[in-house]
C-alpha cells in the first residue's frame, strides 16, 4: 500500500515560494542547508541556495518540495491545499501580509492564492 511522503509544487523561483509555505504553516521550516547539500548544490552550478531549483519545507507529518519549472502557472489547480484556523479572520490577515491574495470568500471558507497564483482554501 503506497503512503503519501510528499507534496510537490512546481514553480518558478522554490526558494521564495518555500518561504511563504514554511511561514505559512504552523510547525513547518525551510530545510537547513548543511554542508554536504551546499556541495550538492555546487556540482549542479548552484552557489546561492536562493537559486537552489529544489527546496524542501518540512515539519508536518508530510513535507513539501518546491521545484522549479520554465512555465508558468496558467490555469486553475487541479489539486489545492485546504488550511484551518481557530480565527479565520486573523489567518486571512496574516496570509495576506506573507504575501498570499484573496480570491473569494464564501459563507464557511475563504479562497486564496500564494505568492504564485496557486489556489488554497482556508476554513
Amino acid at each position: 500500500m503506497a503512503r503519501l511522503h510528499d507534496v510537490v509544487v512546481d514553480c518558478r523561483h522554490p526558494a521564495s515560494l518555500a518561504r511563504f509555505w514554511a511561514a505559512a504553516l504552523d510547525g513547518f521550516a525551510v530545510a537547513p542547508y548543511d554542508e554536504a547539500e551546499l556541495a550538492r548544490l555546487r556540482e549542479l552550478g548552484v552557489y546561492d541556495p536562493e537559486d537552489d531549483p529544489t527546496v524542501l519545507v518540512e515539519g508536518g507529518p508530510v513535507r513539501m518540495f518546491f521545484q522549479r519549472v520554465p512555465e508558468r502557472k496558467i490555469v486553475k489547480n487541479r489539486l489545492h491545499l485546504d488550511l484551518r484556523a481557530d480565527d479565520a479572520d486573523a489567518e486571512i490577515d496574516r496570509l495576506i501580509g506573507l504575501g498570499a491574495k484573496l480570491l473569494t470568500t464564501h459563507d464557511d471558507w475563504t479562497v486564496l492564492a500564494d505568492p504564485e497564483g496557486n489556489e488554497f482554501c482556508l476554513a
